[in-house]
């Protein structure tokens, strides 16, 4: 259950009771065929591997259709039971230190989107901040925004650091001009001194945790992989595979 769902069997029983009494006796949104039950480790195995709709209609013997109705039905069921687990900014300890970087989270292009296209990346997606501790604990993730959005954009658009000290936070030089600390950029005229170099290697070496963070994150290959469903329905896929990820982490 776990490699195919990303949680144990008693964690999805869990969250289908948590579902079923959430929506009740007479909301019954998933495919009758396949159940709640059924539904919910549907949903969790195509959010934990971005399975092939065909491929998991194979697996429980089901149609396309009915794999494609139980997604759509359980994924925003999902999110909404598990957004009080994800911690929100104001969970931030500011007594510590944090790190924060950006990630893109990619999707199929849609000519009507042109803002999704990231230049740095080269696809298309939407981007992320995503904030964890020294030691590589992940304490927060922003709302999605477009990926033609830099990291410096999506930070302030955040407000993640309103009211806060960012000088004691640690980014990479994407955000350069926020007040968090970061590498020395290079300039034009002059080669890096010794000092700033040593610098840079250090302040990288300590950042790489966040990249590993992120990475831990995106085990759940549907923020890792192209997003193949209709864009308007990704933003509940990435709120309730965030709200997955701590929900397993408690």
């Amino acid at each position: 259950m776990y490699h195919t769902a990303g949680l144990t069997r008693g964690r999805v029983e869990e969250l289908c009771a948590l579902i079923g009494e959430a929506t009740g006796e007479s909301v019954r949104r998933w495919p009758p065929v396949l159940g709640l039950s059924r539904s919910v480790v549907v949903t969790l195995a195509y959010l934990r591997r971005n399975r092939v709709q065909a491929e998991l209609a194979e697996t429980f013997e089901v149609s396309q259709s009915t794999i494609s109705r139980a997604i759509a039905a359980v994924t925003p069921l999902l999110a909404d039971i598990l957004e009080h687990r994800i911690p929100t900014a104001d969970d931030l300890d500011d007594r510590s230190s944090h790190m924060v970087d950006g990630t893109l989270l990619p999707c199929w292009s849609w000519s009507s989107r042109p803002e999704l296209f990231s230049g740095k990346h080269r696809t298309t997606g939407f981007n992320v901040q995503v904030v964890c501790t020294l030691d590589g604990r992940l304490r927060w993730v922003s709302d999605p925004m477009p990926g033609a959005r830099n990291d410096i954009v999506g930070l302030k658009a955040s407000r993640i650091l309103d009211g806060r000290d960012p000088s004691t936070w640690l980014g990479d030089k994407g955000y350069i001009g926020s007040g968090i600390l970061t590498p020395i950029r290079k300039p034009r005229n002059r080669e890096q001194p010794d000092w700033e170099k040593e610098f840079n290697r250090h302040h990288n070496s300590i950042r790489v945790v966040v990249e590993r963070a992120i990475a831990c994150l995106k085990t759940w290959r549907i923020l890792h992989t192209d997003y193949r469903r209709p864009i308007d329905t990704f933003a509940d896929a990435i709120s309730a595979v965030v709200g997955l990820y701590f929900y397993a982490a408690e």
